[in-house]
């Protein structure tokens, strides 16, 4: 990325060598890598790139881009390098001791939304369990979009929290949201029960992690990854726990991996508080959120 006489670097010229390097080095977008990291360098929208394709950035602005090419480069996250990542329209601060943001994750932020809407919760606000928020991704999205929610974001990590509630005070959403330092339920309050528990849960096993690209396995916390030999430790602690914290008719929504669907659909065979299972699909059609709900205690 050295200045050349003959051909200035423009931003095209730079969008497309760096789109060029990020494929070398197996980026699975590297236009979009590229773009996020020259707008962040020009301190632009991203879209405002695609006007200014003749404009030739300032020195510093390039050794600012270059620098943050060479880490991307190295495998250190998009996200990481600016500082946030976009998610269900809002933009979350993200470092490295928090899961970033997946698109995946939106299928479960929609289940939980429609599921909130079919409730019918008389003369109180719906009350909603986020375990494990990490940025506060879920339980944010989920204050935005559901009017007069109460959320509790929960978390066992003391700088997850602090990354979370930074982001839910500066999205304007902290009186919607209570942030809980906890390992799954053990610090809630005993008689704190909610219509609807969400959960993004570690669910790679021991031998998948070791498989996870540099980008992955380097710069994401493994606790938030991690869950055991097949994946199914953190699951299978929520399936035991959460039902006896949910309301009677109330739904337990966990995102998966599709590789542990069936193991997922085996242990809610065999719980005999929650019915109702269904499945919600990802853009490329696996089995990505499980949502169940508590079998209803009320008279017939």
């Amino acid at each position: 990325m050295t200045q050349s006489n003959e051909e200035p670097w423009t931003v095209l010229r730079l969008l497309e060598w760096t789109t060029g390097f990020f494929k070398q080095r197996g980026s699975e977008s590297p236009r979009l890598d590229a773009e996020i990291l020259l707008a962040h360098a020009r301190d632009c929208a991203r879209i405002e790139l695609y006007t200014a394709f003749a404009e030739v950035p300032s020195e510093e602005q390039r050794v600012a881009f270059r620098e943050m090419v060479r880490r991307r480069g190295e495998g250190t996250p998009v996200a990481q390098l600016v500082g946030y990542r976009e998610f269900y329209s809002l933009r979350f601060r993200v470092d490295e001791n928090v899961l970033i943001p997946r698109p995946e994750t939106e299928h479960l932020v929609v289940e939980a939304i429609d599921c909130a809407k079919a409730m019918k919760v008389r003369d109180r606000p719906i009350r909603i369990a986020d375990v494990g928020t990490g940025s506060g991704a879920i339980a944010i999205s989920l204050a935005k979009h559901i009017k007069d929610a109460q959320l509790t974001a929960i978390d066992q990590s003391e700088a997850a929290l602090k990354i979370a509630t930074w982001n839910a005070e500066h999205l304007g959403l902290a009186d919607s949201v209570a942030f809980v330092h906890s390992d799954l339920f053990e610090s809630v309050e005993k008689h704190e029960t909610f219509d609807i528990i969400c959960s993004n849960p570690p669910y790679v096993s021991e031998s998948e992690y070791d498989e996870l690209s540099v980008t992955v396995r380097e710069y994401e916390p493994r606790e938030a990854l991690v869950a055991g030999i097949d994946g199914m430790d953190v699951i299978k602690r929520l399936l035991e726990t959460a039902p006896e914290r949910l309301e009677s008719g109330g739904r337990l929504i966990i995102e998966i991996s599709p590789m542990i669907a069936e193991l997922c659909e085996e242990l809610f065979d065999a719980t005999t508080c929650l019915d109702d299972l269904r499945f919600v699909k990802d853009l490329a059609g696996h089995r990505r959120v499980i949502s169940m709900r508590k079998a209803s205690t009320d008279a017939p």
